[in-house]
């Protein structure tokens, strides 16, 4: 640790406090209490330990910051222009403004050096334990003595909003269990919330429940003492066996006379006569706004010197790595290109029309793992559910801390904070379409990084079985009904609900070949063999005609996706019998089938034809962007009940009979 010049210090501390302070003011609108309080913890962190490249924010060995408190943004955009990032101060006098890159909470696919999304408390400290799981995973596959290639820390810097939200814990919980020793998180001890001091809701030993995760844990008493914070860093540091979390005691809205300590501080400007009060307390000049002394701003500009070099001497290194190991540099620039390799799809599985029905759950297993052999850094888990969502890789080891390669994770019951770390998966580069495994019921614990996953635009695959009454006994808390239509409703999400094990495989097609994030949705029932031929297009284009009208054009059209395909094929039967010609179209995808042109549309569904019945075993929510004025839809708006899937589905009324029956009433208007 080298001295630091305490007057250059106070004035870079001091700089980053209120570029944050006056981009809040003159947006009027913002969180000023963070910066004020964390900017020494950041300073330290980011001056003297930080491992990155303002030049290039992604450099692959860079160590990883994430600001999970993202109400505080202003801290983190001050610091990326104070230490040289593409963000010029026009950009930091438009915070919260329209198309600025300075929106109110970061987001990662807008600003430069912003790492992930942040803003929904909780989700970066869980996105920083997943990026730490890549970092381990990567080395374990990549590095090879005296070659340390991927080699970085991931830090966090959380607040008590933070730690009280439970996928947090269960993030810290996994973490500690799972040893990920480059994870180290700061915490902003403030003491203060948006409505109260924290007392009036949490109270607990955060240290003693973080000791008990397994987690190295550090209390610093005064958050504007520099050397015992680098002190505290340090000791993270050197730790490798556990996480570390480090308590940093600090004072919200620091410096104000009649604000610090206070909620007060937390979410709105201070107000023009207390910015200037806080200046004067701290001893900064009140005029301009958005000052900068070149000292403070030549001491943080040092990373544009410091940032290069460092990515220098990796690629040497790498140069060295990849000259001695040329299959892994190949397997390298792929995995971080995110290009597929060569020959991927070779061995993915056609079932042919008579052979034996087959769950599309057991569909997606078998497809997942010949994937998996053609991509060595694809990587993923389940909520504790493998054997019944068929999601391990076959021949591969559970990742574990004796075990880091190990490309099966195994989340235990955390469904939100497995969403949340294969988000970080994804972000932090390398890990080919990570992906997470369990029945469809749970999935709305997992909205929230779903959701996140659309907003970034990344490419987590999300996979849920047992998709419906089809769960049978289990009953209505183990039945989604309404889940589907919640998945669908989230924009930049690619829904694919299979009706067989070839359409299984065409989806699995569509979401590796997704820029962004896809959900697959599987059943646990046996489904009959659809005929192979141009369902991968079909998929593709999110609906195609799987059984065309016999006799002349088709006066009515029957819409179905998954397991009801099969019912709708069988009013078509029906139908035939009385002479009505029904086409029947599966629609696996309302996302892409929405993205084609009209005349690809048209083609599918002939605006001529009004006559039009959907069926699916779900909430009707939806389907009338499809079916018109006119047509019926045979759904289930109601929760379901615990018998054998077939006696449901008939005491429901989601048979072809009724199917038969609403194509009828659709024809007659």
């Amino acid at each position: 640790m080298t001295a630091v010049d305490t007057s250059v210090e106070t004035l870079a501390i001091n700089a980053i406090r209120f570029m944050a302070v006056d981009a809040v003011q003159k947006a009027n609108s913002g969180h000023p209490g963070l910066p004020l309080g964390a900017a020494p913890m950041a300073y330290t962190l980011w001056t003297r330990y930080l491992r990155h490249n303002p030049r290039n924010p992604q450099w692959p060995n860079r160590d990883r910051f994430i600001l999970s408190a993202g109400h505080g943004s202003m801290l983190l955009y001050a610091l990326l222009h104070l230490t040289g990032y593409d963000l010029s101060l026009d950009e930091i006098k438009a915070f919260r403004q329209w198309q600025s890159k300075t929106p109110g909470h970061p987001e990662s696919h807008m600003t430069p050096g912003v790492e992930t999304t942040t803003g929904p408390l909780g989700q970066g400290f869980a996105n920083g334990v997943g990026m730490a799981l890549a970092e381990s995973f990567l080395a374990a596959t990549f590095n090879r003595p005296d070659f340390p290639v991927v080699d970085h820390y991931t830090y966090v810097l959380a607040s008590d909003g933070d730690l009280m939200e439970g996928v947090a814990s269960e993030a810290a919980s996994l973490a500690g269990h799972l040893k990920l020793g480059k994870l180290i998180v700061l915490y902003d001890d403030n003491q203060v919330m948006l409505s109260a001091a924290t007392s009036a809701a949490f109270s607990e030993d955060v240290l003693a429940r973080f000791d008990a995760y397994g987690w190295h844990t550090q209390r610093v008493e005064d958050g504007n003492d520099t050397a015992a914070i680098a002190q505290a860093i340090e000791a993270a540091t050197a730790e490798s066996e556990r996480p570390s979390l480090i308590a940093v005691r600090t004072i919200i809205g620091f410096g104000s006379p009649n604000k610090q300590g206070t909620s007060k501080a937390h979410g709105e400007a201070l107000g023009a006569d207390e910015v200037k009060l806080t200046k004067q307390a701290l001893g900064w000049p009140t005029e301009p706004d958005f000052y900068v002394p070149s000292q403070a701003l030549d001491h943080l500009r040092s990373a544009v010197d410091h940032g290069p070099r460092w990515e220098a001497e990796w690629k040497t290194l790498f140069q060295a790595w990849a000259a001695q190991y040329p299959d892994l540099a190949a397997l390298w620039e792929s995995a971080f290109s995110g290009k597929l390799p060569d020959g991927w799809t070779t061995d993915i599985p056609v079932w042919q029309v008579g052979a034996k029905p087959v769950a599309t759950r057991e569909a997606n297993g078998e497809v997942l793992n010949v994937i998996a052999k053609h991509i060595p850094t694809m990587i993923g888990g389940d909520a504790d559910l493998s054997g019944s969502t068929r999601t391990l890789i076959n021949g591969s080891k559970t990742y574990s801390p004796a075990a880091r390669d190990g490309r099966n994770i195994q989340f235990g019951v955390r469904e939100h904070a497995m969403g949340s770390m294969t988000n970080g998966l994804a972000l932090h580069g390398g890990i080919v379409k990570p992906y997470t495994a369990t029945f469809m019921t749970f999935s709305d614990y997992m909205r929230p990084p779903i959701r996140l996953a659309a907003i970034m635009d990344i490419a987590p695959i999300f996979i849920f079985t047992h998709d419906s009454i089809g769960v049978g006994e289990d009953g209505p808390t183990h039945q989604p009904v309404e889940h589907v239509a919640a998945l669908r409703a989230i924009p930049n999400l690619v829904v694919l609900r299979p009706a067989d094990g070839n359409e299984t495989a065409a989806a699995w097609k569509v979401a590796m070949e997704q820029h962004g994030p896809s959900v697959l949705v599987f059943t646990r029932q046996k489904l009959p063999i659809l005929p192979p031929e141009g369902i991968m297009e079909g998929v593709a284009c999110g609906a195609y005609v799987v059984a065309e009208a016999e006799g002349g054009a088709p006066q009515v059209l029957l819409l179905g996706t998954g397991s009801e395909v099969h019912i709708a094929l069988a009013a078509r039967e029906l139908l035939a019998k009385e002479g009505i010609r029904a086409r029947v179209v599966s629609m696996p995808s309302w996302e892409l089938f929405a993205r084609q042109d009209a005349a690809y549309r048209d083609r599918v569904l002939p605006p001529s034809v009004k006559a039009r019945v959907a069926v699916e075993a779900g909430v009707s929510l939806g389907w009338h962007r499809w079916v018109g004025d006119q047509g019926r839809i045979v759904a289930l708006d109601h929760f379901g009940a615990s018998a054998p899937q077939e006696i449901l589905y008939r005491e429901f009324g989601l048979t072809p009979e009724a199917v038969a029956a609403a194509a009828r009433a659709s024809l007659k208007g």
